[in-house]
C-alpha cells in the first residue's frame, strides 16, 4: 500500500464486507491474530472487530501524511457498518458511532448505505461530525436525498456553533452493476423490437457512464446553489462523487470503460487492483466528465422509459441486492472466522492432551 502511495498517487483506499471476505477468509495473513484472539476467548464478534479496526488503523496512519499535507482534502479510510443495519437507522447510528470511536483517525469515513432508512441516520451522523461515506448508490432520485440530508446534517453541526470545516463526506455511486442488470433487456429489445432496436444497441453498456455523468451534473446544481453557498462560507466542503464498482464485468467492454469516461474535477475513484493495473499500462488521463456530451446525459436518460424502461426500480432493484450481497459476504466471513477460531482452540485443547501441564 505504501509503494501504491508513492508510485501511483493512491490517496485512499475503501473496505466492504466482500473485501474483508476475500482477504481474511481467503488468505493466511490474518491466521495468527485470529488465533491468539481466540486463545483469548474473544468471540468471532470481537475477534472480527479487533482485525478490522486495526486494519483501518494502520492503514489511514500510512494516509495521514497526506491528509495533513491536503488539510483534510484526501487521504481517507472508509470501513463499513454491518450489513444486517443497512435498513436499520438507529441500528445504523449506533454502528457507526462505536466505529468512529474504535478506529480514532480523523480520516477514517463510516460506510453508511444510501437505502431509505439510511438517509436519516447521514443527516444524524453528519450533523454531530461523523465522516460519512455513502454506499450502495445506484439511482439518481436517492443521490438527490442523500445530498439534501448531507447539507441538513451540516446546518445542524452550524446551528450548534461548531465549525463544519473537518467534516468530510462522499457519495459512492456503483456503477457496473448497472449496466450487467440492464444490458440483457436492452439486448432482449434490439432483436425483438425493431422500432426500438437501434435506441436499444446505443443505450447498451451505457446506462451506467450516463447515470455518473447525470449525477455529476446534479452534484454541480446542488453544491452551486444558495443552501450550500451559506455552508460553504462557513467552511463546509462538497460532498464529492466517488465511482464505485469500477471493475468491467463484461468482457466485451474496454477494462478501463467505468473509468476513463468519468474523469473529472473534484471526484474520487475507486478501483481493484487489476483495474489499477490495466489503468497503469494503458489509461490515458484526459478529463471527459465535463465534454458536452456529458451535460445531455439527463435527458438521454429520459429515452429509457420510452423503451418500457424503468430505471428507477431498476436502481431499486440493484440497492436491495447489494444489501444482500454484502450480508451474504458477512455470513461467509464469519463463518471462516468461527472455523479459524475452533481450529485455534482445537490445537491449544491436543496440546493440553499430550501435555498436561498446559491448561485451556
Amino acid at each position: 500500500l505504501q509503494r501504491f502511495t508513492e508510485d501511483d498517487g493512491i490517496t485512499g483506499v475503501t473496505s466492504n464486507p466482500s473485501i474483508f471476505e476475500k482477504a481474511i477468509a481467503g488468505s493466511q495473513d490474518y491466521d495468527s491474530a485470529i488465533r491468539a484472539l481466540a486463545l483469548e476467548g474473544r468471540s468471532i464478534d470481537r475477534i472480527y472487530n479487533v482485525i478490522t479496526v486495526e486494519d483501518i488503523q494502520r492503514a489511514a496512519d500510512l494516509f495521514r501524511p497526506i491528509y495533513d499535507r491536503l488539510n483534510g482534502a484526501d487521504g481517507f479510510v472508509s470501513l463499513e457498518v454491518s450489513p444486517y443495519v443497512a435498513h436499520d437507522t438507529a441500528g445504523t447510528i449506533e454502528e457507526a458511532r462505536r466505529l468512529w470511536a474504535a478506529v480514532a483517525r480523523p480520516n477514517v469515513m463510516i460506510k453508511v448505505p444510501g437505502t431509505l432508512e439510511g438517509l436519516p441516520a447521514i443527516q444524524q451522523l453528519i450533523g454531530e461530525g461523523i465522516n460519512i461515506n455513502i454506499t450502495l448508490l445506484f439511482g439518481l432520485p436517492r443521490y438527490r436525498q442523500v445530498v439534501e440530508h448531507f447539507m441538513a446534517g451540516l446546518e445542524t453541526l452550524t446551528a450548534q456553533g461548531k465549525s463544519p470545516k473537518s467534516v468530510t463526506s462522499v457519495a459512492s455511486f456503483f456503477l457496473s452493476r448497472i449496466d450487467v442488470l440492464l444490458d440483457p433487456m436492452l439486448e432482449a429489445l434490439i432483436v425483438t423490437d425493431p422500432s426500438k432496436s437501434d435506441a436499444a444497441h446505443d443505450f447498451r453498456g451505457q446506462v451506467a457512464i450516463l447515470s455518473a455523468q447525470a449525477a455529476y451534473q446534479m452534484y454541480k446544481e446542488l453544491f452551486e446553489s444558495e443552501r450550500f453557498r451559506k455552508l460553504k462560507l462557513q467552511g463546509a466542503r462538497p460532498q464529492r462523487l466517488l465511482w464505485a464498482s469500477t471493475g468491467t464485468k463484461n468482457p466485451a467492454y474496454s477494462d478501463l470503460k467505468y473509468v476513463e469516461a468519468l474523469i473529472g474535477p473534484e471526484t474520487i475513484v475507486t478501483i481493484p487492483l487489476e483495474t489499477l493495473t490495466a489503468y497503469r499500462h494503458h489509461g490515458k488521463p484526459v478529463s471527459r466528465l465535463t465534454s458536452g456530451a456529458a451535460g445531455q446525459s439527463q435527458k438521454t436518460l429520459q429515452r429509457l422509459g420510452e423503451m418500457g424502461i424503468d430505471l428507477d426500480a431498476a436502481t431499486a432493484q440493484l440497492e436491495n441486492e447489494g444489501v444482500k450481497k454484502f450480508v451474504k459476504a458477512f455470513d461467509l466471513l464469519m463463518h471462516a472466522l468461527e472455523e479459524k477460531r475452533m481450529a485455534a482452540v482445537r490445537s491449544l485443547a491436543d496440546l493440553s492432551t499430550v501435555n498436561p501441564g498446559v491448561k485451556v
